[in-house]
């Protein structure tokens, strides 16, 4: 690796829920630099979680969060000219950014709606322990519970 390693900036906090987690999944949402066509996107969504959960959007929203982080993945290493998928411990912040990317990626894939709409039932659906971001979930660890036998590979 050449030079230094780049410094860790601080993530601004979103403006409504002062939540940097919020702001953080904002910036996972916006595309082309329109941050506040992201905003406007996760506002939308979150208030469509309120009324149909009944519950405060943050709280459901971290409940998705929860549910969708891996604990376990998989890895490729190459012991002795064979590579091996060999199950990890997920780092928190790999988890998070896991998380953020395969709820997005669901409710980008449902068709034919706003995204907010897509959005919102992609939280609800990851808090209740259904949809495709779940799903996503336990492939991955099905996948690192399928190549146990790997684990003493790891370091």
């Amino acid at each position: 690796m050449r030079g230094k390693q780049a410094p860790r900036r601080p993530v601004a906090p979103d403006p409504k829920y002062n939540s940097q987690v919020l702001g953080k999944f904002m910036n996972y949402v916006m595309e082309r630099g329109k941050k506040s066509t992201a905003q406007r996107i996760v506002y939308t969504a979150f208030d469509a979680v309120e009324k149909k959960a009944e519950k405060p959007a943050m709280e459901v929203f971290e409940k998705a969060i929860e549910n969708v982080s891996p604990s376990i993945e998989v890895r490729s290493r190459r012991v002795g000219g064979a590579n091996y998928q060999i199950p990890m411990q997920v780092r928190a912040d790999r988890r998070q950014q896991l998380a953020f990317r395969w709820i997005l990626t669901a409710a980008r894939s449902r068709k034919g709606r706003p995204m907010a709409d897509k959005l919102a039932d992609e939280i609800l659906a990851a808090a209740d322990n259904q949809g495709d971001a779940i799903k996503k979930r336990q492939d991955v660890q099905r996948m690192a519970e399928a190549n146990r036998a790997f684990a003493h590979f790891a370091r």
